[in-house]
């Protein structure tokens, strides 16, 4: 599973419910425990009102030269974060080197600019109300660089992402962002989606590595 899909593009019907309760944006108060949860957890948190002011955001975070690499993400495409990372001219982008070379001879090489960024972008498709946050891949190259081999860390979130605890987020994953992902896999590629491998981060002990952006509206799924 990648992350930061616009929910708008994909012909799938969800039940109205499931919908609801996973595809709106969280209360201000809600958005307003959850920050606190993750501030304490060790993560930075900040606030943008939209995907353009994430982007302002986004780039602000970033040193210009920075090494700079990013899971897919349509969250991060529609903002025009990523075209600013790869056409600005003022980061060294991994993605577009890693797109010249040969996966079957140079696999290597492309294991080792993906794993160790100085800067990765992305989301996740949960956040808890107790500060925790989870992430499902289907191939799990973004989880690495989440976890510790990223320098820096910079997630964009939609606060419809926003959910009580642990036992939700998964729910969330499976009921929501799952079915959306794997009918835009079709689309895209013509392969079905899967939830491979779930990463929970709860608590990150480095300093302002990890920062979330969480955005007033509905971004990504």
């Amino acid at each position: 599973m990648t992350s930061g899909l616009v929910t708008t593009e994909l012909q799938i019907e969800l039940d109205p419910s499931v919908k609801r309760e996973f595809g709106s944006p969280a209360s201000e108060a809600r958005v307003t425990r959850t920050a606190s949860a993750l501030e304490a957890n060790g993560i930075s948190v900040l606030r943008a009102a939209d995907a353009a002011d994430a982007k302002r955001i986004v780039l602000q975070l970033i040193p210009d030269g920075s090494q700079v690499h990013h899971g897919a993400s349509r969250s991060l495409e529609v903002s025009g974060i990523i075209d600013a990372i790869e056409n600005s001219g003022r980061f060294d982008p991994v993605r577009p080197r890693i797109g010249d070379l040969d996966r079957a001879t140079e696999a290597d090489e492309i294991r080792r600019l993906s794993a160790a960024p100085d800067v990765m972008l992305g989301s996740v498709h949960a956040v808890t109300e107790t500060g925790s946050m989870l992430a499902a891949s289907m191939g799990g190259s973004q989880l690495g660089p989440y976890v510790s081999g990223a320098g820096r860390v910079i997630l964009v979130v939609g606060t419809q992402k926003i959910v009580p605890d642990l036992q939700e987020g998964l729910r969330r994953i499976d009921d929501y962002a799952f079915p959306l992902e794997d009918a835009r896999a079709q689309a895209a590629y013509g392969i079905h989606s899967a939830v491979n491998k779930v990463l929970i981060i709860n608590r990150e002990i480095v300093p302002e590595r990890i920062t979330v952006v969480l955005v007033d509206e509905v971004l990504g799924f």
